[in-house]
């Protein structure tokens, strides 16, 4: 389940799209509106803004898609009373609304218009609002059984427009270049042989990096915006972590290389003990070293006891 948060000033305009035939559209609930046609809701809408007139972007707009994989058992009574609890829970309570419910895509989905100013004329707070719709989207999906998608991946780029279809297109790009860069320099000159901008946001007058922006076909768009695993912050962490395991990497490498003939040229023994005695080949000194390194240890091997 996903929300799209959308606010408006034209009520004809919203209530036209949602109840558009063209699109299979049916009005599955509504509250306090006029519903004889299209333009008595719109004027219901209008008269009840009036109430307050200071609000120009009265008119809320929130479409909810599910996952074609519930749609067997999504009925529209399923659907009114999953709507009526995300209302609920993003506090929009009191208030006109109506629900229409599309049959134009593969995957199920209604369209909530709402009146920003309730009953009583008060103002209904988006503050955060896209951040809570994606807390009460987790919740209502777990609550209900719905299919839960895996990350971004599942979403079907061929049907976004833009801005949408870019934000993915850089999620994509950043999910592969990210995890696989080791700095940030490396990472910024991938991303613009492929056509991404980057920019970084700086604190103040200072030269310490608080952000980052990426864009693309003419959109720009904040790292966490597109992810929050693409923030600067989580960026940097990656980065930081893919270089350490190149060290470390090259590093077992290196120590292999100290032996191209797997080392049974100089190892030999019964299992578990090392005879380091050179053989009648020159040694190198790389091999000297190593050799004598584990003399050492052996040494230390034996004069280990217990301490009184």
């Amino acid at each position: 389940m996903m929300a799209k948060i959308v606010k408006g000033a034209g009520a004809k305009g919203i209530v036209d799209y949602i109840l558009d035939r063209e699109k299979g559209a049916s009005l599955i609930d509504h509250d306090g509106v006029l519903v004889s046609d299209n333009s008595s809701i719109a004027r219901s809408l209008i008269a009840q803004s009036r109430l307050n007139p200071n609000v120009e972007k009265f008119i809320g707009h929130i479409s909810l898609s599910f996952s074609k994989e519930d749609l067997p058992r999504l009925t529209d009574e399923l659907m009114v009373q999953i709507s009526r609890e995300y209302m609920m829970k993003m506090g929009i309570r009191d208030t006109q609304y109506i629900i229409g419910r599309h049959h134009d895509k593969e995957h199920p989905h209604v369209h909530i218009a709402f009146n920003r100013i309730d009953n009583n004329g008060k103002t209904i707070s988006d503050k955060n609002d896209r951040y809570r719709s994606e807390r009460v989207c987790k919740e209502l999906t777990r609550k209900y059984g719905l299919y839960f998608a895996e990350g971004k991946e599942q979403v079907n780029t061929n049907r976004l427009k833009e801005p949408d279809r870019t934000k993915y297109e850089l999620y994509s790009l950043l999910k592969t270049e990210v995890g696989r860069c080791g700095n940030w320099d490396r990472l910024v000159a991938n991303l613009r042989k492929q056509g991404v901008e980057v920019r970084f946001k700086y604190k103040g007058r200072t030269d310490e990096i608080q952000g980052v922006v990426f864009g693309k076909n003419g959109y720009s768009f904040n790292g966490s915006k597109i992810d929050r695993q693409f923030s600067y912050s989580k960026i940097t962490a990656t980065l930081n972590r893919n270089s350490r395991e190149e060290r470390q990497a090259q590093s077992r490498r290196e120590g292999i290389s100290l032996f191209p003939g797997g080392g049974g040229d100089f190892i030999s023994g019964s299992p578990g003990l090392l005879d380091l005695t050179p053989s009648s080949c020159a040694e190198t000194p790389e091999e000297a070293e190593f050799r004598r390194l584990m003399q050492r240890k052996r040494k230390k091997k034996k004069n280990k006891g217990f301490r009184i």
